[in-house]
C-alpha cells in the first residue's frame, strides 16, 4: 500500500439471526434493548410485529427473520432489539430490529469488506453492503439505508401505526 494511502476501519456490530451472522455500521445503531412486551398493531405487514415505548416515544419493532422471508423469530434470553436511525428523506426514522443475539463490535478495514454475492436479479441483495470474511464463515454487512423502501419508512413511521384496536403480545 503506497505511504500516502490511508487504511480506514469501520466499526460494525456483530449479530445473529437464524444461523447466519450479520453486522451493521455502529453508526446506524442506537442502542440495544433487552426484549420487553411489544403491543401488536392490527393490519400491519407480518415483519412488523408491534410497537415499544421507548423513553416516551413509539418505537416501531419488525421481525428482520420475517422481513428477509424466514421463520417468526423464536423469542429467547437472548433475543433482542435493536434501535436502528434510518434517513427517510433527510428525516431520521427510529426502527427496532429484533434480532436473536448481539455478539460484539468489530473493526473492519475497507480492503477486507468483499462485494456482495451476485445471484442474479431474481435475488435482490441491495441491502447486502459486502460481505466479511471470518475463520469459518462470511458475515454479511448490511446497509441498513437500504434494507427497508421509502414506502416501508413512511408506513411504519406513519400515524397509520396507531389504531385504537391494539393489543399486548406475551
Amino acid at each position: 500500500m503506497p505511504a500516502n494511502q490511508i487504511m480506514k476501519t469501520h466499526s460494525y456490530l456483530l449479530f445473529k439471526i437464524g444461523d447466519e451472522s450479520f453486522a451493521a455500521n455502529v453508526t446506524k445503531v442506537e442502542s440495544i434493548l433487552e426484549l420487553t412486551k411489544i403491543t401488536k398493531i392490527p393490519k400491519t405487514e407480518k415483519y412488523v410485529l408491534g410497537v415499544i415505548n421507548l423513553r416516551g416515544t413509539i418505537l416501531p419493532i419488525v421481525d428482520i427473520k420475517l422481513k428477509f422471508g424466514m421463520e417468526l423469530t423464536q423469542f429467547t434470553s437472548n433475543t433482542c432489539i435493536l434501535v436502528m436511525d434510518i434517513q427517510l428523506d433527510s428525516k431520521p426514522v427510529k426502527i427496532g430490529a429484533l434480532v436473536d443475539s448481539v455478539l460484539e463490535v468489530i473493526e473492519i478495514n475497507d480492503h477486507e469488506i468483499l462485494p456482495p454475492p451476485s445471484l442474479g436479479s431474481y435475488y435482490q441483495s441491495d441491502f447486502i453492503e459486502g460481505m466479511y470474511r471470518t475463520d469459518d464463515s462470511f458475515v454479511m454487512l448490511l446497509d441498513i439505508e437500504s434494507l427497508f423502501s421509502s414506502n416501508e419508512l413512511s408506513y411504519m413511521s406513519s400515524a397509520m401505526l396507531f389504531d385504537e384496536d391494539i393489543h399486548t403480545v406475551e
